[in-house]
C-alpha cells in the first residue's frame, strides 16, 4: 500500500541545480494553480471536508495551507533577493490549519490568493538570473539554502499537496 502521507515521495531536496533544471522547475511552478484548480473543480462542500487520510487535514485545510505556506516562501524568496543570508521565520502549520478560516473558509479565498501570488512569483522567478538563484536563506529546519534549491522545494510542496487531493479523489471515485 502507497504511503498515503507521501503520495509522490518524499521531499528529496537538490542543492545543485543546473539552469535546464531550473527553467523545469519554472514551468512546473507556474502550472500549480491551475493543478490545484483542477484539483477541487467540482467537489461539494463535504467532499471539501474529508480528510485526505485518516489523522490528516482536510482537503479545505490542504487548499488553505498551500496559500499560508507559499505566502510565506514569497516572502522568504524576497527577503533573501534582498538581504543577506535573512533567517526565515517557521510557524506552527498545524496550528494555523486548526484555525476558524482553515477549517471553514470557502476555498475559492485561498484558490484566488494563490493564482495571484502565482502570477508575481512567477514573474519574478522569470526575472532571475542564475546568481540570483544561488542567494541564500536560513531556515531553522533546514540550515542554509539557496533560491534555487527553495524553489524545487517549493514545487515538490505544492505538487505533494495537489497529489493529496487527487489521489482521495480516485480513492473515492469521486470525479
Amino acid at each position: 500500500m502507497n504511503d498515503l502521507r507521501y503520495p509522490i515521495g518524499t521531499l528529496q531536496r537538490e542543492d545543485k541545480i543546473t539552469s535546464e533544471k531550473r527553467h523545469q522547475y519554472i514551468d512546473q511552478f507556474a502550472e500549480t494553480p491551475s493543478k490545484l484548480l483542477e484539483a477541487v473543480s467540482g467537489l461539494s462542500s463535504s467532499q471539501l471536508d474529508t480528510p485526505y487520510r485518516p489523522e490528516g487535514w482536510t482537503i479545505r485545510q490542504v487548499v488553505h495551507h498551500l496559500a499560508d505556506s507559499h505566502l510565506n516562501a514569497y516572502v522568504r524568496f524576497k527577503l533573501a533577493l534582498t538581504e543577506e543570508i535573512p533567517t526565515a521565520k517557521s510557524y506552527d502549520q498545524k496550528s494555523w490549519s486548526e484555525l476558524e478560516d482553515s477549517r471553514t473558509a470557502p476555498v475559492e479565498a485561498s484558490l484566488s490568493v494563490f493564482e495571484g501570488l502565482y502570477q508575481r512569483w512567477s514573474i519574478l522567478l522569470r526575472s532571475l538570473s542564475p546568481e540570483g538563484f544561488a542567494r541564500t536563506l536560513h531556515h531553522p529546519d533546514w540550515g542554509i539554502i539557496s533560491l534555487d534549491s527553495y524553489l524545487g522545494m517549493c514545487v515538490w510542496h505544492g505538487l505533494h499537496h495537489i497529489a493529496h487531493i487527487t489521489e482521495l479523489r480516485q480513492r473515492m471515485h469521486w470525479q
